[in-house]
């Protein structure tokens, strides 16, 4: 059975499409790690879908905006501690919205995503609160192509169409 056509494709980004690593030095974040697999699939797959991927993340990095710039993503919310409210500024129509998170500060989005009708996905290594709501638990880790499973997933069953 069909959902709905999905317009976003949300991510988190530390421990979904990093490993949750954070790299620290004498002057503060040195490097994150993102997978190729992980921007293509966001590049090549997501953007000429008609989707619009979107960042929501809770720390604030040049690095991600640097990557995000790479990957032609525009819609780029750093250093954000409520998610849920963030993502109503994007829309309200929680049904159009495919959301890819690993631990409990992406519950809240996750959950009324769910409730909407939207579909909500984890890597495989995701806290246990997330992967008992995720609708797919990807094959891989966060950082390692985790990103990549749910897009194949769902551009396999047809979900955004």
């Amino acid at each position: 059975m069909m959902k709905t056509s999905i317009k976003y494709f949300v991510m988190d980004v530390d421990g979904t499409l990093t490993d949750g690593k954070i790299y620290m030095g004498n002057n503060g974040e040195a490097m994150k790690a993102f997978n190729v697999k992980d921007g293509c699939g966001i590049h090549d797959i997501i953007i000429p879908a008609g989707i619009v991927p979107v960042i929501i993340t809770g720390r604030k990095s040049k690095i991600l905006f640097n990557r995000c710039k790479e990957l032609k993503i525009t819609e780029i919310h750093q250093d954000v501690s409520n998610k849920i409210e963030e993502l109503k500024t994007i829309t309200d129509d929680f049904s159009v919205i495919a959301y890819i998170g690993d631990d409990i500060n992406d519950l809240s989005c996750m959950i009324s995503i769910k409730e909407a009708g939207g579909f909500v996905g984890c890597p495989r290594d995701a806290v246990k609160k997330v992967v008992e709501i995720a609708d797919y638990v990807a094959d891989h880790d966060g950082g390692n192509g985790a990103v990549r499973d749910f897009i194949e997933w769902l551009v396999v069953k047809g979900m955004w169409k």
